[in-house]
């Protein structure tokens, strides 16, 4: 068999138009709720309609099959566009962003070392030092385009695919920090991290990986609804120092995944002030509020932390992968990691230049451009409107739900997140949420908070109104009386 151009221009030409119409169909029927948000199947059945049978990778399909792959393909996909969609916390993309994922995927730039994606690397500065002036940080100033500010330290940061490398990148960096030997010596066994019992589960996962165990995560203590309480933290941290232990960070939300409410930062900030913690503030979804002229208060206190996790994938529109972790130092993201791949790199360069040197893909995507043409689209204020409208809507449904009778809500919602349920017992609730996926009306996800199981709402789609939330109680009700068991 005879090699094929991998590129075709002017098959490029017509499958993309033939793929652009599809998507579009796909939308607007997602758009107008005309099937369903997701259709559930057996994982099997899946796979076999797919027909990705053995042949299927032994021989080039026919070409002209592309578009029946593609329509089943589909499918079977979850549609974050429908009304009805309100489970995770993954973004409703701005076209711009799945524009910027067809560039990055025909350039195909790795540009974890410069030379591999000069102007991605130079975008990635752009970015970082965007989000750094929005936490309220020093840019770098590798841009020459921002006046700094004389007398503060220049910040830094790095573009992640995902909030959990971006979280374990931080907490990599403060471990350097209090411990700058780790790297060659080892870990040590004295280190621990305190945050909240609700804290993103990529923490504890993060102290596993790094080899301290999950053991080394210290709940700090809480309120009802699981908020630092930061009058009781001052006197834990002191008992831990007391004890013998070395605090690597004191981490908080901004906001929680579960609850969508925002810890203290301020006051936590101060707190580790005084004791010369590491302050590092997840805000992997809430850090966007920043963006909101009516939200940000929330945000009060995060220029006090060391390090930020903030996901542009969430709130910002972009489509996924898309995060970063920023640092109010710049040169502390320079302990995270340690390394010596001169075929890569060859040997040091300015920091900066190669950013494998401080992250840990080797090979990278330009995630900037996903942030830059969504700006270059509707700018920050649309970002803000979009974020408002977001909040705004979740708080009217707030008080839709907490009006009918039978239903509870968890807490007055500080940001587009809201937990609910409908009386009775906590396997009603999942057997609910089942019920609902299996039409496909509506796809809700579940969380269990303060001894409770709970129906979470995540409001990412303008389209989402009172309308939809009032058919979704509607039909939770029904599906309660024609169960037999409420409790």
């Amino acid at each position: 068999m005879q090699p094929t151009t991998c590129w075709q221009t002017e098959s490029f030409r017509r499958d993309g138009r033939m793929v652009l119409d599809m998507l579009s169909e796909f939308v607007d029927q997602s758009r107008r709720g005309e099937t369903e948000v997701v259709r559930v199947r057996n994982i099997e059945d899946i796979a076999s309609a797919l027909g990705l049978d053995a042949s299927f990778f032994e021989d080039p399909a026919d070409p002209e099959k592309l578009e029946s792959l593609l329509r089943t393909f589909l499918a079977g996909s979850t549609r974050l566009q429908h009304p009805g969609y309100m489970a995770h916390q993954v973004a409703l993309p701005h076209y711009a962003s799945a524009l910027a994922d067809l560039i990055i995927g025909s350039l195909n730039n790795g540009m974890s070392v410069y030379e591999m994606g000069p102007a991605a690397s130079a975008m990635e500065i752009v970015v970082i030092d965007w989000l750094l002036s929005k936490v309220g940080w020093q840019p770098s100033g590798r841009n020459r385009s921002i006046k700094l500010e004389s007398g503060k330290i220049p910040g830094g940061g790095v573009l992640t695919h995902g909030g959990s490398l971006a979280n374990l990148t931080a907490l990599l960096a403060a471990r350097a920090s209090i411990c700058p030997t780790v790297w060659a010596e080892g870990v040590p066994e004295d280190l621990v991290v305190i945050a909240p019992e609700n804290a993103h589960y990529s923490l504890s996962r993060a102290l596993g990986i790094m080899g301290h165990g999950t053991n080394a995560l210290l709940s700090a203590p809480t309120d009802s609804y699981g908020r630092i309480d930061s009058e009781q933290l001052a006197p834990m941290l002191d008992d831990v120092l007391g004890s013998g232990k070395k605090v690597m960070a004191v981490s908080a939300n901004a906001c929680a995944t579960a609850t969508g409410l925002y810890d203290p930062l301020q006051e936590v900030g101060l707190a580790c002030r005084e004791r010369g913690l590491w302050f590092h503030v997840d805000g992997a979804h809430g850090a966007s509020a920043l963006l909101s002229a009516t939200e940000a208060h929330r945000l009060t206190g995060i220029g006090l932390a060391d390090s930020v996790t903030w996901d542009a994938h969430k709130l910002l529109q972009t489509s996924t992968l898309c995060a970063a972790a920023l640092f109010r130092d710049g040169k502390a993201l320079q302990g995270a990691f340690q390394q010596d791949a001169t075929y890569v790199t060859e040997g040091r360069r300015e920091m900066g230049l190669d950013v494998i040197e401080h992250q840990f893909e080797c090979t990278k995507a330009p995630l900037g451009l996903k942030i830059v043409l969504v700006l270059t689209m509707i700018g920050e204020r649309g970002m803000g409107a979009n974020i408002d409208a977001l909040f705004d809507a979740t708080r009217c449904f707030y008080k839709r739900i907490s009006q009918r009778a039978g239903f509870e809500v968890f807490s007055f919602p500080e940001s587009n997140i809201l937990c609910f349920r409908i009386k009775g017992g906590d396997e009603l609730q999942t057997k609910i949420r089942q019920d609902l996926m299996k039409d496909g009306d509506f796809l809700l996800s579940q969380a269990d908070i303060a001894g409770k199981r709970w129906l979470r709402l995540t409001i990412m789609n303008p389209l989402t109104d009172v309308q939809v939330i009032d058919r979704l109680l509607d039909t939770i009700e029904e599906k309660c009386q024609r169960s037999p068991k409420r409790a």
